[in-house]
């Protein structure tokens, strides 16, 4: 009798992508379309996880942009784009990366398009965002957590 040594077949699916939350403010229109436009981004990303279920997880990626020229805030852009993910027998050292870069790069582009349109309907120029290596930036937060752990232990 052969025994069964295959591991179960790891399993991803994408059960649906939507766009949680937005909010686009120009807060000092009129104003700001008489002014010379020399924009200044800052641009922040977060995200977060949920889990729905045993194998289901909500992941929401979270893009603010601040946009100010000569100074003066032009938009104000946060959008919070979420997805419903399905994964199965996955470690647990592959559910972090799983989760914290590879569904955030999935999201990323319904992110950057909703930001580039409520830009455009706002009335200033289109703001492509560039891609973002989620992957270097989960192993970023990974290494400030791994120093965060050794701080506070050598506090103790």
């Amino acid at each position: 009798m052969a025994e069964d040594t295959n591991p179960q077949e790891k399993q991803f699916s994408i059960q649906k992508v939507y766009t949680k939350d937005l909010s686009f403010e120009t807060p000092n229109a009129p104003k700001i379309f008489r002014e010379k436009w020399e924009p200044a981004v800052d641009f922040n990303l977060g995200t977060h996880v949920d889990k729905l279920d045993e194998t289901v997880f909500e992941v929401t990626l979270t893009v603010t942009i601040t946009v100010k020229s000569v100074d003066i805030t032009a938009y104000l852009v946060e959008v919070n784009q979420a997805g419903i993910f399905t994964l199965e027998h996955f470690t647990e050292q592959e559910m972090g990366p799983m989760l914290g870069s590879f569904c955030p790069n999935i999201l990323f582009p319904y992110a950057r398009e909703v930001v580039s349109d409520l830009v455009a309907k706002g009335g200033f120029p289109q703001l492509l965002l560039a891609p973002v290596n989620f992957d270097a930036l989960y192993a970023q937060h990974m290494q400030q957590v791994q120093q965060q752990m050794a701080g506070s232990s050598s506090i103790n």
